[in-house]
Order: structure tokens, then C-alpha cells, then sequence
């Protein structure tokens, strides 16, 4: 089957002995490869993934479908089935794979992620055509195959799992669901009372942990400029309840609060003294520039590219807490590295306020705390990232 080889546990590999050793001050798990075997318009590819990565290209090279593959692992390592995941999942098939005799047809996507353990690999092979399901998937840490599926019943909705155990038995096989990531299984059927069995576990744990930290962020600047209810204060993707996150961020954190005030101040034509938002008759909430002198000045007068720029400074400076994603709570803060994936960029925005938001992304990185993944357009935009310390840049125009 074109696409979709499903991966099978060695004896030899489930036999290894198990030698891991996390550090004293443990690394946060982030994932630093994108690997697209058969993917849309990408085949046999691998990406690097830094703490700032810039995705560059024109239109059509495949810098979106590479960021959809990214928030795809994202979403299934937190629970997501298939079918929410890839609405369209035919679409996800390289335009000239063949069907094998079966009618069957797949893609295969996968990443990286180094962590404690050092690099752990997940790999997964999906069927999309007659019907979506997963046909395979891998993970792989500390030099051994800690987890294996495939599809042995094609009459059966399981495919057939075994992950290391390094015990009396040295290798545990069990059903798991065909529309579910395995990998996010494994806290709820591996028991934990070997060394094998810990180490899977650990293993999973650093995929997992990088992969839900993701935000996916897409800034519309028609939801964002008319009054929004108050409600909970975590922004979405779109940023259309910009302004009552607004509201809560300027009363919780002054100091971040004025480094947005910064970053307005460099995107936005016109002098900006503060950024507020106000609580209207009728309930509803509105964000405001403040112009000093000259008044005030409600968002939803600003440019397209004003806004977008706003939000993503936002996104930025804020965190999972704020934003509107998975949130792990299993895990301590001081051990999770977010990454906001941003399809589009520089989208609306001019070259200047391009910068001046990568220049921001690259001192919240320095940090550690927040990792970004964007496309862009603009060859001079993705000349000049390629010129601050620490960013990849990955040129599909070439």
C-alpha cells in the first residue's frame, strides 16, 4: 500500500537493555524535526525545528501544508480523532500516489523531539482512502522501539500494539483504537513497574508534553474589530476576543503589559501612550489606543496589519494560561516550551512590522518559554530572520 507500510517491534529491539538517564535540570521537550515521508506535495522531506523557524516560499511551495502536519500531531497527541483531525483526509494524499490492489491509499507524517531522554521519534501512517484510519505508527527513544502498531484485521476498527516491557515478558501486545494516536494511550495501559515499561512512559510523555504545548494562531482582522462579550479571557486562534483578553492581561501582569505597549507602539502609525479596553453600557468590552494628547483611538479603526500585528505580540508575550489551547496540567510549567505556529505571518503586515514581531519572537525565545513556527512570503522578510542568532529558516523556494 502506497504510503502506509505499517512498522513492526523487533525482538532484538524489545530485548535492548535500557540505560536512560535524565538530567539533574531536565531540558523542556520541543520538538526540533518535522518529518513528512508522504505528505500533500511533500515527499520525503525532514525539517529542522528550532526555538524561531521561518517557513519561506511562494505561494504553492508547501510552507502551509507543512504547518497543518505540524498542528495535525499536535491536536491527535491531545486526544483528537482522525476523522476532526483530517476532515479531508483524500486531500492529505500525495497527488500521484497509487492505490494498491486493495483500492488503499495513505500519507505518513512524523517528528522529533528531544527532551530528557534525548531524541524520541514518532512516526505514524495513516489510511485515507476507502476508509481513514491508522495503519501504523512508531516511537522510538533511547536507541529502541518503544512502541509499534499496525493493521493486521482490516475487518477490525484496532490495530495491533506492542510496546517494550523489558520484563518477564519483554514485550506487551494489546488492541488499540484505529482513529486514536497510540502514543497518547500509553499513560492509561502501560503500568509503569519495569524499567522498559518507564522508559516507554517517559518517552511519551516527551512527545506528548511538546506536542500539545502548540498554539495555532491565524489573527482575523474583521473578528477583531467590533465589541466582544466578556467570557473566560483566553484568546482564540482567530484573536477575535482580542479585547477582553485585553482586559484581563493589563490588570494581571503590569511588566508584560507595558512590553505590549512597546510592540503596539512599533507596529501602529501615530503615537501610543497606553492600550486599554473598555466595558461598555450594554455588557460588552472594546479595546482602545490611547494617543496621548490626541485621545483615543478604538482597534476596530486600525489597519488590517496593525491588528494582526497587535495580535501576535499578544500571542507572543502571553502563554498557555491565556491562550486558548491544550493546556498541560501534568506537567510543570518550568518543564513545557510553547510553540505558536503561524500559517501566514506576514500576512497584511509591512516589512518593518514583520521585523519588529520576529525581533520580539527571538527575545522571548532567548527564554526558553516560547518557540515560534511561521510562514512568510516575503524573500526580504525571510533574509533578514535568517540574519538574527538562533532562527532557521527553511526555503521551499529553492
Amino acid at each position: 500500500m502506497d504510503a502506509t507500510t505499517p512498522y513492526a517491534l523487533t525482538a532484538a529491539a524489545a530485548e535492548a537493555p535500557t540505560a536512560v538517564a535524565a538530567p539533574d535540570l531536565p531540558d523542556r521537550p520541543a520538538v526540533v524535526e518535522l518529518r513528512l515521508s508522504a505528505y500533500k506535495a511533500h515527499r520525503g522531506v525532514v525539517f529542522p525545528i528550532g526555538p524561531l523557524t521561518v517557513f519561506a516560499g511562494p505561494s504553492g511551495s508547501g510552507k502551509s501544508s507543512a504547518l497543518e502536519a505540524y498542528a495535525a500531531l499536535s491536536r491527535l497527541a491531545g486526544g483528537a480523532p482522525l476523522d476532526e483531525v483530517f476532515p479531508d483526509p483524500s486531500a492529505c494524499v500525495p497527488e500521484r500516489a497509487r492505490p494498491d490492489a486493495e483500492r488503499r491509499r495513505g500519507f505518513r507524517i512524523g517528528c522529533t523531539v528531544d527532551g530528557p531522554l534525548g531524541e524520541v521519534r514518532l512516526d505514524l501512517a495513516v489510511q485515507a482512502e476507502p476508509e481513514l484510519r491508522v495503519v501504523g505508527e512508531r516511537l522510538t527513544g533511547g536507541g529502541q522501539i518503544l512502541l509499534s502498531t499496525a493493521l493486521r484485521d482490516p475487518g477490525r476498527r484496532t490495530v495491533q500494539a506492542a510496546w517494550h516491557t523489558a520484563g518477564a515478558v519483554p514485550v506487551t501486545r494489546a488492541p488499540l483504537p484505529d482513529d486514536l494516536l497510540g502514543t497518547a494511550l500509553l499513560p492509561l495501559r502501560v503500568a509503569g513497574k519495569t524499567p522498559g515499561q518507564r522508559l516507554v512512559l517517559a518517552a511519551a510523555e516527551q512527545a506528548l508534553v511538546a506536542l500539545r504545548s502548540v498554539f495555532a494562531c491565524d489573527p482575523r482582522p474583521e473578528r477583531m474589530r467590533a465589541p466582544v462579550p466578556v467570557g473566560e479571557g483566553r484568546l482564540r486562534g482567530d484573536c477575535g476576543n482580542l479585547a477582553e483578553v485585553l482586559r484581563r492581561t493589563r490588570s494581571e501582569c503590569a511588566i508584560r503589559h507595558g512590553v505590549l505597549v512597546e510592540a503596539c507602539r512599533a507596529g501602529c502609525s501615530g503615537p501610543v501612550a497606553d492600550l486599554t479596553a473598555e466595558l461598555l453600557d450594554d455588557g460588552m468590552v472594546r479595546a482602545v489606543l490611547d494617543r496621548g494628547e490626541r485621545g483615543a483611538t478604538p482597534i476596530g479603526r486600525l489597519g488590517d496589519g496593525e491588528l494582526r500585528h497587535l495580535a501576535l505580540a499578544l500571542v507572543l508575550l502571553t502563554g498557555p494560561g491565556v491562550l486558548e489551547m491544550d493546556h498541560v496540567a501534568e506537567v510543570l510549567p518550568a518543564r513545557q516550551a510553547m510553540t505558536v505556529l503561524a500559517d501566514g505571518f506576514d500576512r497584511c503586515l509591512d516589512l518593518r512590522q514583520a521585523r519588529e514581531l520576529l525581533a520580539l519572537a527571538a527575545r522571548m525565545g532567548e527564554r526558553g518559554h516560547v518557540r515560534l513556527v511561521g510562514a512568510v512570503r516575503d524573500g526580504a522578510l525571510a533574509a533578514y530572520a535568517g540574519g538574527l542568532e538562533g532562527v532557521s529558516v527553511v526555503d521551499l523556494g529553492m
